[in-house]
């Protein structure tokens, strides 16, 4: 029986190929690394259920409060650039503030929308809003892993990362209920994204896509 909103959901599953190739294409010099649940930074290894304080320290940059019951683990080694450090960082930001939105069911919770513009904060909207309708929230464990980022000629970054869903449930909030289900291929998906840096030093995510059971995320 699936989810009922498919954990992490997603906006724009089909143009995944397409991003794909805008995010890591070319760039032989870049480390191979690399919804529908929708995503959305720590370094590689790391668990945590809260932000790191780098991702905090900044001037704005909302507060991530999580369930103590939702953990993440980033596999995602830094790479000792700064521009691509930053997207790890704000791209791990995104993800948790998206997580927060379901727990406080908010479809417009400025934190997502502080790391999001265009259409993927119009999808992450969408997402949040099923769990909003369901009452429920994500509870369990998210591993990231397989990342890849490349800074593009324009100033824009792709990049592409995996996530394994298959320790992450949808919890009811009217029951208290988690609904446990068993390991599939489906939960593991491919993200690519494409980001810009703004006027105040953050990497906005413009486009996300995903592609469920992918291959590549499966090891």
């Amino acid at each position: 029986m699936n989810r009922r909103p498919r954990l992490l959901a997603t906006a724009a599953a089909g143009a995944t190929a397409a991003l794909l190739l805008t995010a890591c294409g070319g760039g032989g010099g870049d480390k191979p690394k690399t919804n529908d649940k929708i995503a959305g930074a720590a370094t590689g290894g790391t668990t945590s259920a809260a932000p790191g304080p780098s991702a905090t320290q900044s001037a704005g940059r909302p507060k991530i409060e999580l369930p103590s019951d939702l953990t993440y683990t980033f596999e995602w080694p830094k790479t000792g650039d700064r521009d691509k450090d930053a997207v790890l960082n704000d791209s791990e930001q995104f993800i948790k503030a998206v997580d927060m939105a379901i727990a406080e069911q908010d479809p417009l919770h400025k934190a997502y929308r502080f790391y999001s513009e265009g259409p993927a904060a119009a999808g992450s909207q969408k997402f949040i809003q099923e769990f909003v309708d369901y009452k429920d929230r994500i509870t369990g464990v998210k591993r990231y892993y397989k990342s890849n980022v490349k800074i593009n000629s324009d100033g824009t970054a792709g990049f592409v990362y995996c996530e394994d869903q298959n320790k992450a449930y949808n919890k009811s909030l009217k029951t208290g209920k988690t609904e446990v289900t068993p390991k599939s291929k489906d939960n593991y998906v491919l993200y690519s994204s494409l980001l810009r840096v703004n006027k105040q030093d953050v990497w906005i995510t413009e486009k996300l896509t995903s592609q469920r059971g992918s291959t590549a995320c499966q090891f």
